[in-house]
């Protein structure tokens, strides 16, 4: 296929285009270019595409694609609750309008990058699906449920969009994001020797390695329409619904000397939810997540010695609402 990555050179694009690439697509980014120098490592070689705000997509932008796989996003909770009229802006809106671009432009399949927050605060013990209600507690999780509510108004017999609710993603990437609890918190231990972890450490959290995300975006461009048409599908695995008090464990033995520290300073984080991932395997059976939180924590740390991780690259450059405050310039950038 020809295949419209949004986002391609961000966190998971950055990893997903060559994934596409390799099962013999041909991809085409399109980026802002906010996060391109948001390096660590080498400049990993990118697909041609555009370089262009997503609120300034034109028709032309996605003529001749035969799937759109939209990533690009304001990404993370600190950055929405900043600004959360350019979350909705960006997140929502633009997101809408290009969705429906592809459908006027012809294009088959849509492939929404949500995720698994719009489940919010749903406590208890039971695994949340795709079904349970939805109780997102931040913009940028709310911007994710009114695309999918908007989006599926557009679905048809030509057009079929998927909403892949994907976990919190870890893992390395050459375009690394650092406010990500296992990014950050194997971060802080191989630059401090500590773990520290700010809650109490009883929240519930999904992880899903950003290869696995990769994979099941590769998985989706394929399936069957039956099997996907205007369905989401939570995409990790239940072996990594661990508790950040888990997660943190896990950094600490991956990090020889560091030592655990639960300070439960920041109170009880409201978000905490065990997830059910079990609907994508029955629909792409030919999915399967391979990493755990353990070999994402080995990795990491190998990543974060081999290439020279420094405080204030951590701090700063890898830290989205920072870069976008010191660097790029929220203001300047985004706002209109």
């Amino acid at each position: 296929m020809r295949v419209l990555l949004t986002g391609h050179k961000g966190y998971l694009g950055t990893v997903m285009a060559p994934v596409l690439a390799g099962a013999g697509h041909e991809v085409i980014g399109l980026d802002s270019g906010l996060f391109a120098d948001c390096l660590l490592g080498p400049r990993p070689e990118t697909p041609p595409g555009h370089e262009i705000d997503l609120r300034d997509i034109t028709l032309e932008h996605v003529a001749g694609a035969d799937a759109v796989i939209h990533l690009a996003a304001l990404s993370n909770d600190p950055l929405g609750g900043l600004a959360p009229e350019l979350t909705y802006d960006i997140n929502h809106r633009a997101a809408v309008r290009l969705a429906r671009l592809a459908r006027d432009a012809g294009v088959k399949r849509f492939l929404y990058a949500s995720t698994c927050s719009v489940y919010g605060a749903s406590g208890g013990d039971e695994l949340v699906g795709e079904d349970a209600p939805l109780r997102p507690v931040t913009p940028y999780a709310e911007s994710k449920v009114r695309v999918e509510e908007d989006v599926h108004r557009l679905a048809d017999d030509d057009f079929t969009p998927v909403y892949l609710r994907n976990a919190t993603a870890f893992g390395y990437s050459p375009r690394l994001r650092a406010d990500i609890v296992l990014n950050n918190l194997v971060g802080h231990a191989v630059l401090s020797g500590e773990v520290r972890v700010l809650s109490d450490g009883t929240p519930w959290r999904p992880l899903v390695h950003a290869r696995d995300i990769a994979n099941a975006f590769a998985a989706a461009l394929v399936a069957p329409r039956e099997a996907v048409h205007d369905r989401a599908f939570n995409i990790g695995t239940e072996r990594n619904n661990v508790t950040v008090a888990e997660i943190a464990g896990e950094v600490a033995e991956a990090v020889p000397g560091s030592r655990l520290v639960i300070t439960g300073e920041a109170g009880a984080d409201p978000r905490s939810y065990r997830v059910d991932f079990s609907r994508f395997r029955k629909a792409v059976p030919e999915f399967g997540c391979e990493w755990t939180v353990k070999a994402g924590a080995l990795e990491l740390v190998a990543a974060y010695q081999k290439f020279g991780l420094t405080r204030r690259d951590f701090d700063e450059r890898f830290t989205r609402l920072a870069w976008l405050k010191n660097g790029a310039g929220v203001d300047d950038t985004l706002r209109r």
